[in-house]
């Protein structure tokens, strides 16, 4: 089997102030056609829906990794994306699974782990 890629869909309660939040958090919006928002930055890449169910949203995790988690988490420390969503950006931690990351959870529920691989 030979893949091109994969793609999560990640939910959204409000899909326009979720659209802005993920732009806020560095992502480009590529297209948006029928409650779909394909959203990119370098080789990672997912699709936003307009789509909400509570369980799920507060269930689901997606996964970033970066190449400087710390000059990432100081430009959203610095920015106003906590203020202005009402969340909440993590310190950034040691895990035992080899990587230091730091969590955000968007405006829906969803959590994300931002990480970097320990060399």
């Amino acid at each position: 089997m030979k893949t091109i890629e994969i793609k999560a869909f990640v939910p959204s309660k409000d899909y326009e102030l979720s659209k802005r939040f993920y732009q806020d958090l560095g992502f480009e919006l590529a297209s948006d056609t029928n409650g779909i928002a394909y959203f990119k930055s370098c080789n990672s890449s997912f699709l936003l829906q307009d789509f909400y169910e509570e369980k799920h949203a507060k269930n689901f995790v997606m996964h970033l990794l970066v190449e400087n988690i710390e000059q990432f988490h100081s430009k959203l420390k610095n920015s106003t994306i906590e203020e202005n969503y009402k969340i909440q950006i993590s310190d950034i931690e040691t895990q035992p699974w080899g990587m230091y990351d730091f969590i955000v959870i968007d405006p829906s529920g969803v959590l994300w782990r931002i990480a970097q691989n320990i060399d």
